[in-house]
């Protein structure tokens, strides 16, 4: 009887490991076919005409075409799989093997990840391709930090300068913050951020947004052109000001796990595939944004406050408390290496 125990047992073990083993092979690439492909999930919460949404439709085209079909990437976007606040912990769990968020979104993982709110840290589209590129933006992608919560950071994805509006009024001087209500991401830069203009912020997921303008239960919000035109916030907003005040930028991370399994015969047209959608990504960027300004002028519904420099270096300055309190949080050697790529 023991005998026959001891060889069941080993029996067992050995179809395991077999069993394991032929994970294994499938996870080397050998049995993907075009019938039978490697399937990557991508979330996403905006919508399929917004910036995000037209270059990862454009990653999914170009992904089936360099692998011949062996690679299928399906597009969830519009928060239809996850949303704001669970796409990061449906990423590190494996439920999506990609995902393309704000980056302050990050900030659980590294509060670095918040430069991106620093007020008017980058000068303009130039300066923020320049970073995107840059050696310092690549210690954020490959931090010790992503590595240990299982992602690896890929590219980013531009999306725009931000700009205030709300519903009570023109936003022409510092003083006309004072009171307001902002939908705001998560993070400590971002309250800060308000409270240096005497006014609140609320933390409110990006698909809840327009429900919380349209209702009343925040005043305003900070956006790029395009996010305010592609989300119909012209329907729930007033008013306007050409801010440029912060940047809402996107990046491309992955369950790292799951990434690195990847065949190298798969593996290399994928990131080739990446390559393009993010110079796509990022040439949207700067167009779709003038697009969408001249779309918000178009409605007739939101009154614009286009600010001078002159109201920008007002604004700036009203804003320096927030450096004081956080240049330590995101490193000066983040924001110095930030400033010398101007």
């Amino acid at each position: 009887m023991k005998k026959w125990l001891l060889v069941s047992i080993l029996s067992v073990l050995v179809l395991a490991l077999a069993a394991c083993g032929g994970e294994d092979d499938k996870a080397s690439g050998t049995e993907y076919t075009k019938e039978n492909p490697l399937v990557i999930k991508f979330s996403h919460v905006t919508s399929i005409e917004s910036v995000k949404g037209k270059a990862a439709d454009e990653f999914a085209k170009l992904v089936a075409e360099k692998t011949e079909g062996k690679v299928k990437v399906e597009v969830y976007p519009s928060s239809q799989l996850y949303g704001d606040n669970d796409e990061l912990d449906a990423l590190m769990s494996g439920n999506v093997h990609m995902i393309a968020p704000s980056v302050t979104k990050m900030v659980k993982l590294d509060p670095r990840w918040q430069y991106v709110d620093m007020p008017f840290l980058f000068q303009d589209d130039e300066h923020v391709q320049k970073f995107f590129t840059s050696d310092v933006a690549k210690t954020l992608l490959n931090s010790d930090q992503l590595a240990a919560n299982d992602i690896q950071g890929l590219s980013f994805w531009g999306n725009g300068f931000k700009h205030f509006s709300n519903n009570k009024r023109p936003l022409v001087a510092v003083e006309d913050y004072k009171g307001l209500k902002f939908r705001a991401q998560a993070g400590k830069v971002l309250e800060a951020q308000f409270h240096a203009l005497d006014a609140g912020s609320a933390t409110i997921a990006f698909g809840e947004t327009y429900a919380a303008l349209q209702q009343g239960t925040v005043d305003g919000a900070e956006n790029p052109f395009n996010n305010f035109d592609t989300q119909k916030y012209h329907e729930v907003q007033k008013y306007l000001s050409t801010s440029a005040h912060g940047r809402l930028d996107y990046a491309i991370f992955v369950n790292k796990s799951f990434w690195d399994k990847i065949p190298a015969d798969l593996a290399t047209p994928i990131n080739e595939a990446l390559t393009e959608a993010t110079e796509l990504a990022n040439t949207l960027a700067k167009d779709e944004n003038a697009k969408s300004f001249e779309n918000i002028k178009a409605t007739g519904k939101v009154e614009i406050h286009e600010m001078t420099d002159a109201d920008k270096e007002t604004l700036k300055a009203a804003l320096q408390p927030v450096y004081d309190k956080f240049e330590s949080v995101i490193t000066p050697e983040l924001i110095e290496g930030i400033n010398s790529l101007k």
